[in-house]
């Protein structure tokens, strides 16, 4: 999500997907059509679903070599997901607020959220499991207890959990009518010339590099993202907050290198050379304000700028 907002999941549920084949694919390869319009699963294991059957076209198996025909309802049925043991771990969290509904947490440059390929320990979701002691929502599993949504492993700033499915559910109301507060502080490349904007564009895998996004208009979700000028910096750079109406993965870091002003330290969607050597990109969730599910009153939280981003301006100012 920066921030991305986390879909309520029912572990009773079926998982089963299913397509309709566009005009526009017909002909392709049943491998390659599913990778395209069911971004979080990759060709490969696409195919790996395939060879054990679980591709269903006419109520029957399917081999990946098979063409798509316009109209054709294609099911894919996931295989029930491996239940992982996830240890709690006594790590040095900054919370700055917790009652028994909600946590919120400043969260520290470096620190993945959840666990996930590569990060099986270390994360914010196995520091709350042992401050909590298991006291997290369960909507969205084992691997993500009481997270309802993220933000990127190099931006800092402030997260709320819920420690209740009730509060679980009534957060994520209220982000998916995106109607919760989120303001972000970023370091971009290039002064503005406007003291404000916006930038709509659909949001999704990138179809050239599956481990980025993109602005995706065939695949992509709805995303739109405000921004307003704080502080030009120099003639090289700006200070600019940025406010979320929805929650993609990346969000902030897609829009504005899209319209030529990428973050600072973003090597993946800006230039490949980071000449402050940052440790990832210049992004900070200072505000996250929404209806808590208890008192049903607008509550706002707000974390302080980082040392390094505090550090970044007063260097840029100077040059």
């Amino acid at each position: 999500m920066e921030e991305e907002i986390l879909e309520l999941s029912d572990p009773d549920l079926e998982q089963t997907l299913e397509y309709v084949v566009e005009e526009e694919k017909n002909g392709e390869r049943i491998d390659k059509y599913l990778s395209t319009v069911q971004t979080d699963l990759s060709r490969s294991y696409i195919q790996k679903l395939i060879e054990e059957g679980r591709v269903i076209v006419a109520d029957k198996p399917v081999k990946a070599n098979l063409k798509v025909k316009t109209g054709q309802s294609i099911q894919i049925c996931l295989p029930e997901p491996v239940a992982a043991e996830i240890v709690p771990e006594d790590l040095p969290i900054d919370i700055v607020y917790e009652d028994k509904d909600i946590i919120i947490i400043n969260k520290q440059k470096g620190m993945v959220v959840h666990p996930a390929a590569g990060h099986a320990s270390g994360t914010l979701v196995n520091a709350l499991l042992y401050h909590c002691r298991g006291e997290l929502s369960g909507i969205n599993g084992v691997m993500r207890p009481g997270i309802v949504h993220r933000i990127d492993r190099d931006t800092t700033g402030i997260l709320v959990a819920c420690k209740n499915d009730k509060a679980h559910q009534f957060i994520a109301e209220q982000l998916k009518l995106h109607t919760i507060t989120r303001r972000y502080q970023a370091i971009v490349y290039h002064t503005l010339k406007t003291e404000s904007g916006r930038v709509e564009g659909p949001i999704g895998r990138d179809p050239r590099d599956r481990k980025k996004m993109a602005i995706n208009h065939k695949n992509g979700k709805p995303a739109a993202t405000n921004y307003r000028l704080l502080e030009n910096l120099g003639n090289q750079y700006a200070h600019i907050e940025c406010s979320l109406e929805t929650g993609r993965t990346h969000q902030i870091r897609v829009h504005m290198a899209s319209i030529h002003h990428p973050l600072l330290g973003d090597t993946v969607y800006g230039p490949s050379k980071d000449p402050f050597h940052l440790q990832g990109q210049a992004l900070h969730a200072g505000v996250l304000g929404f209806i808590h599910p208890s008192s049903r009153e607008y509550v706002e939280f707000k974390a302080p700028l980082p040392n390094y981003f505090t550090e970044l301006l007063e260097k840029l100012r100077m040059k």
